[in-house]
């Protein structure tokens, strides 16, 4: 099993990529795949349910104006997944511990660009790796 930060991680453990920007798309799958998960990835949030995905990486371009509108529809789309925002509008907001994510009921809120570390960390906080 690949390691992480100090802990293993599963690779049964499926994130979805949701994220417009083909390059950031392909650049965050390369990540996730590195480590070890299985990752889908779309450019948009699509219409149907999906089942079997245990973290959905979602990018909100318009967190103040569209966000929570946003992080309604993913959460209805992928029930049970935790639901990790990447936003260059995110400001200042910790990955560990964040009162905007709770606030918007995101499990972890990242602010764009960040570091490879920094999304992987956050992921696995999401879905019980890193307490």
């Amino acid at each position: 099993m690949p390691a992480f930060g100090g802990c293993l991680i599963d690779p049964m453990l499926t994130v979805e990529v949701i994220e417009d920007d083909l390059a950031m798309r392909a650049l965050l799958v390369e990540w996730f795949a590195g480590e070890g998960y299985r990752v889908r990835a779309c450019g948009g949030s699509g219409a149907a349910v999906k089942a079997g995905v245990d973290a959905v990486v979602v990018d909100l371009p318009n967190l103040p104006t569209q966000g929570a509108g946003t992080i309604r529809h993913v959460k209805s789309l992928y029930p049970g997944a935790a639901l990790i925002g990447l936003s260059t509008q995110a400001g200042e907001a910790s990955s560990r511990d964040s009162r905007q994510a709770r606030a918007l009921g995101l499990a972890r809120l990242v602010s764009k660009p960040c570091s490879r570390c920094e999304l992987l960390t956050a992921v696995a906080g999401a879905i019980g790796g890193v307490p």
